[in-house]
């Protein structure tokens, strides 16, 4: 499901490499976007036998050989001339050729907006930033005051369109999340979910939404002559928001949003029959952005502060805690503790991580500017607080989303770690993709622990093209399951250990490059089903194979995003016997995020981490102490 990007973060000019192809570069232009979008290339329909003999390869590493020999024969059967593979290429083809892009829809719905499971954990990302000094309300009030100054400051380059064009290896890439991500929300359906995004209205949102002690209030970000407000002027009216918001026996209406998406689509149209409560919502879903102010967590020791963030970051820690302070439906919520965490979460389906970290770095720059700007002397209107008419249907909707949100904390099992003894620059003294040698190292752990390859997702982006979101790369190869095993033989020599890892990476690489080129199988898999379903056609049958269902139960999803700012993202196990980890490689140390469900016996994010940090060390030592034949 998750869709983040091994990614570069942007700088005046020129990017340092992602480990991806080649570094991203970029270039302001103003009143360029439509232009600049309409000049990228569609994304293509990779030919059928291609994608058919990569998906058997795809398998070899881990399902058994007589599935394999299974799925082989149903694929013939599935390409033979004039078949129905042939068929469902041709629809998806002449699908390619009448839209934007073939996939894009499609995606939305199938990975997003169909997904029935809560968003919380599930399917919204959560980003750790450091660990900030303060620890009062003033330091708290004056940190969100200038992030959201910050976050104001990046608006602008959207809306005037000098949002900087990034470009990888001399490509552009597709610019549209970002015009996604602000004044959007999600909206709960019984059946299906749907995104509004404000933005293109033609009187656009000019308030975000804060919240603290679970009541919400809007405030003006604008000055009636459409300057933004000064960092004084927005403390202000936090310091006026906190101040009319401190019982804490409100009810906290957000946590609805974190229910399972069918009960929250019930709940809300209940909600919403009341004309309050209907226009409060309202006010929410219109907002550019969400703050939440957070209560202080409880206390944790240093080595378990960013493990504690993390969870922080991603469910508010309960309904006793921060849990109810959200609307986990908002595409954007910056999080703000009093104890000096900070981060945000957001709502997976109009982007991906890349442009959410993009948007993030900004704002971690632009706070450390010194402000200078006098603040005019006008006196700022009350910020609105929102009210709701809680009924006892409500009242006990709002129970029941409590005691599910409590059982999922207690399930999630995450680490977040930093490993500190080498980072980036290590893989790229040996010449080797960091983020390959790291996936490497992650196929290890997992071998070491289970005795086998696994299915294993890593995104990559398609923003090459128009619209693009993401492809999978597979990093269990049989290249990997090669040198994974041969790691621990004690019959095989060094050299041969480091030949195998030389060749794991590459093929990773060339997996990587294919993926972000439109040439990876997964997206025209789920393509081709779709078309049959389309086509009211009766379902192939390689797409109700075992090994269908084998190769999609992704026991590690992983994702690397790298950010400017040392932070770290975190997502939630995409199935429950598996693990999500995160990552992102600094120069000297790399921030991991790892989880997993206390309610799978076989998962343990803590050995997963630890497993992860053993394996990275032993592949170090192991090049260090193997003299390489030249390349």
């Amino acid at each position: 499901m998750l869709g983040i990007l091994a990614r570069t973060m942007v700088k005046a000019g020129m990017v340092k490499p992602s480990g991806l192809v080649k570094p991203v570069s970029v270039t302001r232009v103003t009143g360029r976007y439509l232009t600049h979008q309409e000049g990228l290339p569609k994304l293509p329909v990779p030919p059928l036998k291609q994608t058919c003999d990569r998906y058997l390869a795809a398998l070899d590493p881990i399902v058994d050989p007589e599935e394999l020999n299974h799925t082989r024969k149903l694929l013939e059967d599935f390409q033979k001339p004039g078949g129905v593979g042939e068929r469902l290429q041709k629809g998806l083809e002449s699908r390619a050729a009448k839209l934007n892009n073939w996939l894009s829809d499609w995606w939305l719905q199938t990975a997003y907006l169909d997904y029935r499971m809560p968003v919380v954990v599930h399917s919204s990302p959560g980003v750790v930033l450091p660990r900030m000094e303060f620890s009062d309300r003033q330091g708290q009030m004056r940190y969100a005051a200038k992030l959201i100054a910050g976050v104001l400051d990046f608006k602008s380059m959207i809306d005037n369109e000098t949002l900087p064009l990034e470009y990888l290896g001399g490509k552009p890439l597709c610019m549209h999340q970002y015009y996604q991500v602000l004044s959007s929300c999600r909206i709960p359906g019984t059946k299906r979910d749907t995104v509004v995004n404000y933005a293109m209205d033609k009187r656009p949102s000019t308030h975000i939404t804060v919240v603290h002690n679970f009541q919400f209030f809007v405030l003006d970000v604008y000055n009636s002559d459409g300057t933004p407000l000064t960092v004084d002027q927005i403390y202000i009216q936090l310091e006026k928001i906190w101040n009319s918001s401190l019982q804490t026996n409100k009810e906290p209406i957000g946590i609805l949003t974190s229910n399972h998406r069918n009960s929250w689509g019930k709940a809300y149209n209940n909600l919403i029959k009341d004309k309050t409560n209907k226009e409060s919502v309202r006010a929410i879903q219109k907002s550019i952005f969400t703050v939440c102010l957070d209560a202080p967590m409880p206390r944790a020791s240093d080595d378990m502060y960013r493990t504690r963030a993390g969870v922080q970051m991603l469910h508010g820690g309960g309904s006793r805690w921060n849990s109810g302070n959200r609307w986990f439906d908002k595409t954007l919520q910056f999080i703000i503790g009093e104890d000096g965490t900070c981060g945000l979460i957001y709502e997976h389906a109009p982007a991906e991580g890349p442009p959410i970290v993009s948007i993030l770095d900004h704002v971690v720059e632009y706070m450390k500017k010194s402000e200078m700007v006098r603040t005019p002397m006008v006196p700022l209107r009350m910020p609105q607080k929102l009210r709701f008419n809680i009924t006892p249907e409500i009242k006990k909707d709002i129970e029941d989303a409590k005691q599910n949100m409590n059982i999922m904390v207690h399930d999630l099992d995450l680490r977040v770690n930093v490993f500190t003894h080498f980072g980036k620059n290590f893989p790229k003294s040996q010449k080797m993709s960091p983020d390959a040698f790291i996936q490497m190292a992650l196929q290890l752990a997992y071998y070491r622990i289970y005795k086998r390859c696994c299915p294993t997702y890593e995104s990559a982006s398609l923003r090459m093209f128009r619209l693009g979101r993401t492809d999978t790369i597979r990093s269990a190869s049989s290249d990997s399951a090669s040198f994974v095993k041969a790691m621990d033989d004690p019959v095989k020599h060094n050299t041969e250990k480091v030949a195998l890892l030389d060749k794991a990476v590459k093929a990773h690489r060339s997996y990587t490059d294919m993926a972000i080129r439109g040439q990876a199988i997964d997206r025209h898999l789920l393509g081709l089903k779709l078309q049959a379903i389309e086509d009211l056609a009766a379902l192939p049958e390689i797409f109700m194979d075992t090994s269908y269902a084998v190769a999609l139960h992704y026991n590690l999803s992983t994702s690397q995003v790298p950010a400017k700012t040392d932070c770290v993202m975190c997502f939630g196990p995409v199935v429950p016997d598996g693990y999500g980890v995160c990552y992102n490689p600094m120069d000297t140390h790399i921030n991991f995020a790892v989880s997993a469900f206390n309610s799978c016996q076989d998962t343990n994010a803590v050995r997963l981490a630890q497993g992860l940090e053993d394996a990275l060390l032993d592949m170090r030592t192991l090049l260090e102490q193997t003299p390489r034949a030249k390349l």
